[in-house]
Order: structure tokens, then sequence, then C-alpha cells
């Protein structure tokens, strides 16, 4: 087991640990004044959260000369905008664990003409709180392998949310929701997801996929451009988009990022929107 498999086990026990000392304190009734039976442990568990956060970020970043970016296909055709964009800044995310250090993020947008009325939404102050994943055009869209390679993972049925794209759903999903997820795993921050192994140390991540829409599972072999399962809005997330990363291990929790670039396509800025055309399988 890595050291970083062991900080990200550390960094959920600690978890489970606070929310049991913040549970008793409701439940039971301890001797002592409360600061002593609650407060001082809690306290001395956060502060070793943090150091374990930190440790956690450090044992995750990419050590030695950078690698050279990796060239791979667009997981997607049609008209899309980036967000989260290593293009911008390293790590894109704000973060290296899970191996997203050069991760990005890319929500699809309706085609041009289509008037205002069929736009993508956008983010909302306080209504509506959420939204349907039916209008967000990216919900169902194709993702299609990136290279050819070998399913070493594929998880499914986790659900579809609705969005998270309102001031007071985005701060629950910050403050609870997405804390919770972390508690559980790596699996339940990115949802249901597919991971590629592309040979010579690299492997490929979707994330969020849509429940139920699968096509293949581990073991499988696939093709340049065949499609793998539909866009989502599972895990973590705040309405239906892809999570594109590539790391050096299958393992999310012991993975480091990997840099990639996209054939024929310059890797979009945040807030750039491209389009990719339709491609033959195997292309």
């Amino acid at each position: 087991m890595s050291v970083r498999t062991v900080l990200a086990t550390a960094l959920r026990l600690s978890w489970l640990v606070l929310i049991a000392l913040v549970v008793s304190e409701f439940f039971t009734d301890l001797p002592g004044p409360g600061w002593v039976t609650t407060l001082l442990p809690a306290g001395v568990v956060l502060v070793l959260m943090v150091a374990v956060m930190t440790l956690q970020a450090r044992a995750a970043a990419p050590r030695g000369e950078p690698r050279d970016p990796v060239e791979v296909a667009p997981p997607v055709t049609g008209r899309w905008t980036a967000l989260n964009s290593p293009a911008d800044k390293v790590p894109s995310h704000g973060t290296h664990i899970y191996g997203q250090t050069y991760a990005i993020d890319i929500v699809a947008e309706r085609e041009e003409g289509g008037g205002e009325a069929s736009a993508r939404p956008r983010f909302r102050w306080l209504w509506p709180l959420f939204r349907r994943n039916r209008v967000f055009p990216a919900f169902g869209a194709p993702l299609l392998a990136v290279a050819d390679a070998t399913v070493v993972r594929a998880s499914d049925g986790q659900r579809d949310h609705l969005s998270r794209n309102s001031l007071p759903a985005l701060a629950y999903l910050m403050l609870i929701e997405g804390n919770v997820r972390s508690i559980v795993g790596a699996h339940r921050v990115i949802g249901n997801h597919v991971i590629l192994d592309l040979g010579d140390g690299t492997y490929a991540v979707y994330a969020h996929a849509q429940r139920g829409s699968l096509r293949v599972k581990a073991g499988d072999t696939v093709r340049a451009g065949q499609p793998i399962a539909r866009c989502g809005n599972s895990g973590n997330t705040t309405e239906p988009h892809l999570h594109f990363h590539l790391m050096d291990g299958p393992d999310l929790d012991a993975a480091r990022g990997v840099p990639f670039t996209w054939r024929g396509l310059e890797l979009p800025a945040n807030g750039e929107t491209f389009t990719v055309a339709d491609r033959a399988e195997g292309v």
C-alpha cells in the first residue's frame, strides 16, 4: 500500500472520528466539562486532519522532471465549453489528489443558432434551486475512447442527481454532500466512471457518467473513437459534464496526474468553447 493510499484512508478515518465526537455530545453525557470531553478531542482531530490533507496534497504532486504530454483523441464530439482547464493553471482543480493535477471539465453547449431558449442553463443566485438533467445538453452525450485501450475499471449504478448550480444548492454541495462523498471514498466523488489503460503507464479517467449508460466492463478492449458511456451527473457535480484526466496508475488514491493534449485540437482554456467533428471509430 502506497503512502498516498495510507493518507487517504487516514483522512477518511479522521472524518469518522470527528463525526462520532460531535454525535456523542448530543446522545451521551460524558463526565467532565464539555470542552474536555468533546471540544478538545475534536480540536486535536481537526489539527490532525489539516496535517494529513497537507501531506496528502504534497504526496500526490508530480515528482521529478515533468512528463511530456500524452497525445490522445478528444473524448467527445460536438460543441463544448471547457471549465477548470490545465491550460490556465496547474493543478487545474486546485488539488493533486485523485491524480487530477491536469484534469479538465467540459460542458456541452447547444449548437449555434438555437436561440437563448435552447442555451445551456446558467448559474443562478437563488432561483431555481435546481434543474433536471434533461435540460442540459451534456446529459446523455456519448463519451468516446481517446485511444486503443483496455478497460481496467467500469463502475455504474450511482444515481444522476439534480443540478447544484444555484447558490443554496452549491453551498449544500460544498459544505455537506461533497464532504460526505469524500469520506465514503473516491468512487463516490467521481460517480459512475470508466478507467482505461492506454499503455506505457498511462490511464484515462472518465468521471460522472450517466447511470446505466456504460457500454464496457473491466477487461474489455476498446478502439479509439468507440462509445464507452454517456455523460451524466453522478458523483460530486454541479451539473451534467465530463471530468477527464490522465494519471500514472489505476488507483485514484495512489495515482499522480499526467499532462495531455488532444489530437487536432489545442487544449481549450477556461470558458473557451470548442467544436470536435464526428469521427469514425478507430480514428
